[in-house]
């Protein structure tokens, strides 16, 4: 029962999704990690952004009363909308690198609903749920990383498969040198959890590829257009210009 439970949660917020952005007039095409296909508006409504999501990030975690979200990439389409702005978009319109990109960013559900957005013109910046008056509150403007946090976060279960200069790496982070002491570890397993956690406090996250992931069967064509790294690495840029990605 749970298990149906937290599927018809992930349907549900990805029918939410589709429905309202398919409805906005703004959409030219979509990708979700549900579907295995792209999301096409009706022509009338058809836009000039593409918009790739996962509707609900950490859904296996609900009954454990651990943090979600929904995560988004938004990219501006490259094909030709045509004379009335209304031509339907081509799949290279949603086959953009990351560095495209307007704005990427996520909404967590938790103790509050927070919704973090980051674009190239206004930096990272934060916003809270008023749920008296049914409004977003800006409650953490422009956020930046801190130099240096406390915690690395990222999924050592999988450090067999890592490459050697991951693996080094992570070593490193558990030793103590030149007078610090040596990171903790903390991993929710959410990304819009962990992210949020490093954006406010700073210290490491990290999503590492791994010879198991690349060995599986091939994912469904959304669930690559949808990489939460992409969306993890726009809003480390922009929270800190050193940052890499």
């Amino acid at each position: 029962m749970q298990g149906e439970i937290v599927k018809r949660l992930d349907i549900l917020s990805n029918e939410t999704l589709i429905h309202a952005l398919s409805n906005s007039g703004q959409l030219c095409l979509g990708a979700s990690e549900e579907t295995e296909d792209v999301i096409r508006p009706a022509a009338h409504l058809s836009g000039e952004f593409v918009v790739t999501f996962d509707p609900l990030d950490g859904s296996s975690n609900i009954d454990a009363g651990v943090n979600v979200g929904t995560i988004f990439g938004v990219y501006r389409r490259k094909s030709d909308s045509g004379a009335d702005g209304k031509t339907p978009g081509e799949l290279s319109d949603v086959l953009q690198p990351a560095k495209n990109l307007v704005a990427a960013g996520y909404a967590m559900y938790g103790a509050s609903t927070i919704l973090v957005l980051a674009t190239k013109a206004t930096g990272v910046n934060g916003f809270t749920l008023d749920t008296g008056i049914g409004e977003f509150i800006m409650t953490h403007p422009n956020m930046t990383i801190p130099q240096r946090g406390r915690v690395y976060s990222c999924n050592e279960g999988n450090a067999e498969y890592w490459d050697e200069p991951t693996r080094q790496y992570v070593a490193k982070c558990k030793e103590a040198s030149d007078g610090r002491k040596p990171y903790s570890l903390r991993y929710i397993g959410t990304m819009v959890g962990d992210v949020h956690r490093t954006l406010c406090y700073g210290g490491i996250f990290l999503y590492p590829a791994d010879k198991a992931t690349r060995c599986a069967p091939p994912l469904p064509g959304p669930e690559l257009f949808c990489a939460r790294d992409r969306v993890a690495a726009a809003l480390a840029r922009c929270c800190w210009p050193r940052a890499s990605g």
